[in-house]
């Protein structure tokens, strides 16, 4: 499915949300005013967020967390998200960066798909250590104060310290202990979902895949989430509908294809079944 299709929000209209307007391919902002977005979308641009008071609810994929600080929040492009305010008085320092931006001198084009924590809800954000909370603060500083200078280099200096916080984020999460550690099946099946759910509905295509039976699958996904497979489908099918839905461009007609419905109809109903309205009323709830 062509990513042109999806809702994806540009750098040009994050920067807009903090009022800012200029065209560069990165941009950094320390702010105590989160623009939160209820409604699930991509973006373009990569994301690192230093949560240093107060707490987030953040929707990624199909999981949702509230975020107390000190944490570390890491989003990619592919991710869908949404924010709910959790706390009235928050502080957040975030970077924005195309990936074009960071990569313009690096060998290696697969460099950033290969931290698998800007990609995986259950990696992209990260609770502090007092050690940790200090180590981020000092990096975030010098990054606020490039922002700030007008200095030809600006733009190299901040891809520096992109590496740097990339780096020191990656080795927060080798060392991160795991109090609970999910059954592999079930973190297997998860990533075999989000990149199959648009053609296999079924819960014994992920059975064959995953060579379990699909009792079996059942039992560990029920156990591992609280929710069963079927669940799990429909709910990760019904997030992507609700991120086309926001493309005015498209036809609902065109979404129920893009969906692998077999027509408009019987993707209508699946919507509603879900929601309690249908795919057309949840767009007009967007526009007003």
């Amino acid at each position: 499915m062509s990513k042109n299709n999806i809702q994806t929000y540009s750098l040009t209209h994050h920067k807009s949300l903090f009022s800012h307007a200029d065209q560069k391919e990165y941009f950094y902002i320390q702010t105590s005013e989160h623009p939160y977005i209820n409604e699930p979308y991509r973006a373009e641009s990569y994301a690192i967020e230093f949560l240093r008071k107060g707490s987030i609810i953040m929707h990624t994929g199909l999981e949702t967390k509230v975020v107390h600080a000190p944490a570390i929040i890491t989003l990619g492009p592919s991710v869908i998200r949404s924010f709910s305010k959790n706390e009235d008085e928050i502080l957040i320092d975030i970077i924005f960066f195309k990936p074009q931006f960071f990569l313009e001198n690096q060998a290696n084009v697969f460099f950033l798909t290969q931290y698998d924590f800007f990609e995986k809800s259950e990696s992209n954000n990260s609770p502090l250590t007092k050690t940790d909370e200090s180590k981020f603060e000092r990096i975030f500083s010098l990054i606020k104060e490039v922002s700030e200078d007008q200095s030809k280099y600006q733009a190299s200096i901040l891809r520096s310290y992109l590496y740097i916080l990339i780096y020191e984020i990656d080795a927060l999460q080798k060392e991160k202990i795991v109090a609970e550690v999910q059954n592999p099946l079930f973190e297997k099946f998860k990533e075999l979902l989000f990149k199959e759910f648009l053609n296999f509905r079924t819960v014994q295509h992920y059975a064959d895949e995953l060579n379990v039976s699909r009792k079996y699958l059942s039992e560990v996904i029920k156990k591992n989430s609280g929710k069963t497979a079927s669940e799990w489908i429909n709910e990760i099918i019904i997030l992507e509908a609700k991120v086309l839905l926001q493309n005015k461009k498209m036809s609902i007609n065109q979404i129920s294809d893009l969906l692998h419905f077999s027509d408009q109809s019987v993707f209508g109903r699946f919507f509603k079944n879900s929601e309690g309205i249908s795919p057309l009323e949840y767009r007009k709830k967007q526009i007003d």
